[in-house]
Parts: C-alpha cells; structure tokens; sequence
C-alpha cells in the first residue's frame, strides 16, 4: 500500500495512506492533537486528579497503555511532559513504521530531542527499556485483540486508525479489554468522537465524556472507570 509523508496544518508531519485516505495523525495538525487529545485531556488531567488525592508518583509509577505506537509521537511526548513522574510506558504496534520513515517524519528535530526520539525508535521489541530516569517503555508487536491485561494501567491512549478504516478495532469486545486492564479510577482518552464507539465504550462498562476535539474536530472522547 502506497505511503506518503504529508506536512500537516501545524507544521509537523505525519505519514498519509491516499489508498484508504487515511493518515497517522490529523491532517490539520499532528502535534496540535497528540498534545490536546493524550496530554492535556488525558496525561495531565489524570496526574491533576491523582495529586489531589495524594499520589506520590516517585512511589506509585504512572502506567500508561498506548494502543497504536505509530510514529512515536504520544511517547515522546509523555517522555517529555514531567521528570518528576515515575512512567512506565507500554506501547502496542502491529506494524511498526519503516526505518525511513522515522527520519523523514523527524519529530526529534521539531521537538528538539533526536536522542529521545531516536533511542524511542531504536529500543527492541518485547523488552523494557529505561529510556531515562523517570520514564521506561515496552514496545509489544502484536495486535489489539490478544492484549489481555488485569488492572495494570492508568492511563489508555487509544489512537487506533479510525472505525471508517478498520472498524474492528473499535469494537467493544476490543473495550471490554481495554476496561479490564485498567485499574479502577482509571481514565482513556481518544480523538474519536463516533457515536457507535461511544456506545461500545459505555456497553463495557466506562463512564463516556465528549470533550472539545483538537483543531478540525468538533469533539474527542474521555472514558473512565470508576472507583
């Protein structure tokens, strides 16, 4: 299948399937919505919650669960966000993006990082690994369908491709396993804002905000599951 790199409305770019007419990231900015979907609704949000309630975090890492690795850019990002919080990062891909692409796309460059970025790319598959004091990931080759995880995460970034594309991977058998590998109070955030996907959510048991969506989306969703 055809691939391109495509510049996105804020400068940053992404990799564009014409084929499907499907991107990575939002053809109006992939940055702007990997920092307003996954960062501020959903890492920062989350950490405010749990520092009212008292969380040390150097304690109690934060766990994160990302469905769709892609490009690497939610990572960075989170690796990024705050050194003095504890993250255990575990990212699922089936299809790892090419070597290639990973220079040309150069968030490294535009996050003014090429050693995280790079070191984020370059680790094995299937292996932790301490990327820096704070911050440690898996990357799992695998698919969605056989993760099977038992209240081990906080934090879900969903950024799968999207239901017009691969419905399946919004599905909610695909929910009910995302709801049981979350601990309770636990939160998932996605740019999704389909109402079918809504209903999948809150049929495996989550509790389903619509929230303002990043620029070019009128809405995304947060899902959470209660104490």
């Amino acid at each position: 299948m055809k691939r391109e790199i495509m510049i996105t409305g804020d400068g940053s770019k992404t990799i564009h399937m014409p084929d499907l007419n499907e991107q990575y990231h939002s053809k109006h900015g992939a940055l702007q919505e990997a920092l307003h979907v996954f960062i501020e609704t959903g890492l920062q949000h989350f950490v405010e919650v749990s520092l009212s309630r008292k969380r040390d975090f150097k304690k109690e890492p934060l766990h994160i669960l990302e469905y769709g690795f892609g490009t690497g850019l939610n990572a960075m990002l989170t690796a990024q966000h705050n050194a003095d919080i504890s993250i255990e990062y575990t990212a699922v891909e089936a299809y790892p993006i090419a070597p290639e692409e990973v220079e040309v796309i150069d968030y490294g460059n535009l996050l003014e990082d090429q050693e995280l970025f790079a070191q984020l790319h370059d680790t094995s598959w299937d292996k932790k690994t301490q990327i820096s004091d704070s911050f440690e990931i898996e990357k799992i080759q695998t698919t969605f369908e056989k993760l099977d995880y038992d209240q081990k995460f906080d934090l879900i970034y969903f950024d799968a491709f999207g239901p017009r594309t691969q419905p399946e991977l919004w599905t909610q058998p695909i929910f009910d396993a995302a709801f049981k590998s979350l601990k309770n109070g636990g939160v998932l955030t996605t740019y999704c804002a389909a109402g079918q996907v809504r209903r999948n959510m809150q049929s495996a048991g989550f509790t389903v905000e619509r929230l303002p969506g990043p620029p070019g989306k009128r809405e995304m969703l947060r899902a959470s599951k209660a104490f």
